[in-house]
């Protein structure tokens, strides 16, 4: 016998998060970097005509002007006629009408502002000297342009101009040609001679090695031009899988050299550019600006501070809101006020949320590495974000977002934040656990003071960690020592030996 089945409308209860978009903007703020921060309140600026950014040398509590307050009277009635057209227009009108209005007297008038130039931790200092950098960055010609321009004055024909400039059309960021040539695409129909002569061309173009198919071809042009490429270098360069691992005695029979003269030419190889295109690199650099200063007192406690430099000062002009408020509006005006207002006072509260948070991290971290920061790396401790985040009472998701893109200055350098948190490697006989990062930088002075006729080997290198209470195995000393770039115990000793023989 079969059960019936019924349709019917059944009425519960649930629970869902939803992600509000002030929420979701306050949580972004958390992870961006001090540029990005700014960037994006700059354009926040640019859409909200209530919000203004605090230049530097203006301050909040300066005394106001003698001059009367501006009459804003006619920029309101400005703008509220304006405000009937359509909302762009009324975003536009408005910024334009209030900049108008503020340029005579920025001081004019009671402001609700973020006071950040003085955001401190409990342990309290007095705020390090400010500094202003200023940068200056020349607009560098593309690497692109400066071969066009030097193919221009080339005398050659139409058809191996075009080739040429095919070439350079596909140079790669290092200034190398990686592909065939045979596979470069064109209605010309190239032949193979054609594009090889091209191709010499270009090779034969300032920045010298430009346009080389690998790296051995760029060091042989290279070597061309200083008239330095006989046949004991060519084979070197042939050869430079072996001069990696530093394989001298195999060199030196290729080659037919001896060590000396072997040395000599491999520091020939180093003096060259692997990277024809490096001067022409376009990749914009940004100076690391730390976020939070960490500074030693003179009881040896630590303070906190963070860098009013990364954190903008936005105000909100109780003036403006104060006119608009008392005059009428029409609906559409006035929501679009009441909408700029929310959204100015929502992003100031985000900012200072944001500055508190990072002060509460930051002041966990110290808690916890004060070893680090009175004694070095030797003595980082493990810790995770989960440890910070129940310290704390946040979400360990907050805690990644704060530690993401942010910078510490310290008295022994600048840190990322994530560079506090590490994992744990158990020490022997149940001793206290210790610092992955300690642990690396133990392996590489260990390694530094090994002399040439003593070099570690991995194995060696695990039993003095043990001696020193640290338990780790052998494939994890390894993948650290790779980790750092430093070279097998082969490779290490044929390179003392070789340095030992040149002296």
């Amino acid at each position: 016998m079969q059960a019936r089945q019924t349709q019917g409308q059944v009425q519960g209860l649930s629970q869902n998060l939803t992600m509000t978009p002030q929420l979701v903007q306050s949580i972004k703020l958390l992870q961006m970097s001090s540029f990005e921060l700014m960037k994006h309140v700059e354009e926040e600026v640019e859409k909200n005509p209530l919000l203004e950014i605090l230049e530097p040398q203006e301050t909040v509590g300066q005394e106001q002007s003698n001059e009367p307050a501006p009459d804003l009277s006619e920029s309101i009635d400005t703008v509220g006629e304006t405000l009937d057209t359509t909302q762009s227009s009324m975003e536009e009108a408005l910024g334009t009408s209030l900049e108008n209005s503020f340029d005579t007297d920025r001081s004019g008038g009671e402001q609700s502002t973020l006071q950040h130039t003085g955001a401190s931790s409990d342990f309290g200092i007095a705020a390090p000297d400010s500094y202003n950098l200023e940068e200056f960055v020349a607009e560098k010609k593309s690497l692109r342009v400066y071969l066009m321009e030097q193919l221009a004055l080339s005398s050659v024909d139409r058809r191996k101009s075009a080739a040429a400039r095919e070439i350079i059309e596909n140079l790669d960021e290092d200034g190398f040609f990686r592909q065939n040539l045979g596979d470069l695409r064109s209605e010309q129909n190239y032949t193979p001679a054609e594009l090889e002569q091209a191709l010499l061309l270009v090779q034969g173009f300032d920045p010298v090695g430009i346009a080389a198919r690998s790296l051995n071809e760029c060091l042989a042009i290279q070597l061309r031009e200083k008239n330095r490429f006989d046949p004991a270098m060519e084979c070197l360069v042939n050869h430079l899988e072996l001069l990696a691992k530093k394989d001298f005695e195999t060199l030196e029979e290729l080659c037919g050299v001896s060590l000396d003269d072997l040395l000599d030419m491999v520091d020939e190889i180093k003096a060259l550019e692997p990277r024809p295109a490096r001067a022409f690199d376009t990749t914009p650099v940004q100076n690391i600006v730390p976020d939070i200063f960490v500074l030693e007192k003179p009881d040896g406690s630590f303070a906190i501070e963070l860098n009013p430099d990364t954190l903008p000062k936005v105000l909100v002009n109780q003036t403006y809101q104060a006119i608009v408020s008392t005059r009428r509006q029409n609906p559409e005006t006035k929501a679009f006020i009441t909408d700029c207002l929310q959204s100015a006072n929502w992003l100031i509260r985000s900012l200072e949320q944001r500055a508190n948070t990072i002060l509460k991290v930051m002041a966990e971290i110290v808690r916890h590495q004060d070893g680090f920061f009175a004694f070095g790396i030797s003595h980082l401790k493990p810790l995770s974000l989960k440890q910070v985040a129940d310290e704390i009472k946040m979400h360990e998701s907050t805690v990644s977002r704060v530690t993401s893109n942010k910078y510490v200055l310290t008295n022994r350098g600048i840190y990322e934040l994530k560079f506090f948190f590490t994992t744990s490697i158990n020490g022997t006989q149940g001793e206290e656990a210790h610092s992955s990062e300690a642990v690396r930088q133990r392996i590489r002075k260990l390694i530094e003071a090994e002399t040439v006729s003593a070099v570690l080997s991995d194995d060696t290198l695990v039993s003095m960690l043990e001696a020193e209470n640290i338990d780790i195995a052998r494939r994890t000393v390894a993948k650290y020592r790779e980790a750092m770039g430093i070279a097998s115990s082969v490779q290490r000793r044929r390179e003392k030996r070789a340095q030992a023989a040149r002296r």
